[in-house]
């Protein structure tokens, strides 16, 4: 599933838990010791004990265990309720088959994108996952353009995330039916006699399950996955860093309103039928961009040294100029380097072309890549 941290988690501020909203699992990750913060009002993890880096090995090389229940999960009933929605999104539902999930993103008249988001068909509604920090909207949203469709938002059940490769030897003990779903892929299941559903998807670049779960049995249910030899609990911090390595967009710094899907080398999530015939907001200009081009792309950074480029760095041409500005930017453990993603102008985002981070005021090398930094590893 996808990211949901409009500011990065190195960035959360610590608040009075008193004054946050709290996750099922709460009470879980101050017994396991983890640090906790303020994201989008909720008490959520940064890191525990071992610490991001840890953590973050831990969902390349096994399993981790994410909490991720901040996210909106919400459902939409009613008739004809795909073509509906259609008409806020520019993914092509009307042809998801029952179990199949897609990403995609709501987009204003201009082409900017609202929120990012996973919709899955579940049957006889849609199950759709939107970010902690714009759930509100989002679903406000929904309500004022789906008339006739009941948007219902889901409170009574978590959400986890197990990530990694060790993520099937993990879950499947206490669910044998996740054998056989693969990457975009959900189902009703039972997970040690409670049922969930049950998607092979993520935001890590990892194979891995996300589990929606009744509140009442997620801390348990994830007490009995992190017995597993091959998982060890993990916070934002490390959900940052392995989503950056996958060359994954963050709503709020990589995706925003001012961004359009086509900048945002998003075109892949627009179906052909959809780019044809339109039908969404901002249908005009992303066909334009689509058959046109744009003046900027978003584009993996690589810098030379060892300092991290972070978000709002200018990227500098041989030359000096300004030619764009880095949106995400951090450390990327697997590759033991610094890694980061910048919009930068057209002609500049060919593969090895040599650019400047202005950082700190001091001008440091780097080089255009393509993403993702570290190879995607889902189960298709």
């Amino acid at each position: 599933m996808k990211s949901d941290q409009s500011t990065t988690a190195n960035q959360a501020a610590a608040t009075q838990p008193s004054l946050l909203t709290h996750t099922a699992l709460c009470s879980l990750h101050q017994s396991l010791g983890g640090k906790m913060v303020d994201f989008a009002g909720w008490q959520m993890p940064v890191h525990y004990a071992q610490g991001i880096m840890a953590e973050h090995m831990q969902c390349r090389n096994a399993a981790a265990l994410f909490d991720v229940s901040h996210m909106g999960q919400v459902e939409l009933r009613g008739d004809n309720v795909a073509s509906l929605f259609e008409t806020l999104v520019p993914a092509d539902l009307i042809s998801l088959k029952p179990g199949k999930a897609r990403y995609t993103f709501f987009t204003n008249t201009t082409g900017g994108i609202l929120d990012d988001l996973i919709v899955t068909h579940a049957g006889d509604h849609l199950y759709v996952v939107v970010n902690a920090s714009m759930r509100d909207q989002d679903i406000l949203h929904m309500k004022q353009h789906l008339a006739g469709i009941d948007v219902i938002e889901i409170r009574d059940r978590a959400l986890i995330a197990i990530q990694g490769p060790k993520a099937i030897d993990v879950l499947s003990p206490h669910c044998p039916q996740v054998k056989s779903l693969v990457f975009m892929e959900s189902m009703q299941a039972s997970v040690d006699g409670v049922p969930c559903r049950v998607s092979r998807l993520g935001y890590t670049g990892e194979d891995g399950f996300e589990l929606s779960i009744p509140n009442e049995q997620a801390e348990r249910i994830s007490r009995l996955l992190l017995t597993s030899e091959h998982c060890q609990p993990a916070g934002l911090g490390a959900r940052d860093s392995l989503r950056l390595e996958a060359g994954l967009c963050l709503y709020g710094n990589d995706i925003d309103t001012g961004t359009t899907p086509i900048e945002a080398s998003l075109t892949w999530a627009i179906q052909p039928r959809r780019r044809e015939q339109g039908g969404f907001p901002g249908d005009h200009l992303i066909q334009e961009q689509i058959c046109n081009g744009t003046q900027r792309k978003l584009v993996g950074i690589r810098p030379s040294g060892r300092i991290p480029a972070r978000h709002g760095v200018d990227v500098l041409n041989t030359s000096d100029d300004i030619i764009g500005v880095v949106t995400s930017g951090g450390f990327g453990p697997s590759v033991q380097g610094p890694v980061a993603l910048a919009y930068i102008t057209t002609e500049h985002c060919v593969p090895d072309t040599a650019v400047q981070l202005l950082i700190r005021g001091k001008k440091h090398p780097a080089t255009v890549v393509k993403t993702p930094f570290v190879e995607h590893n889902y189960k298709r």
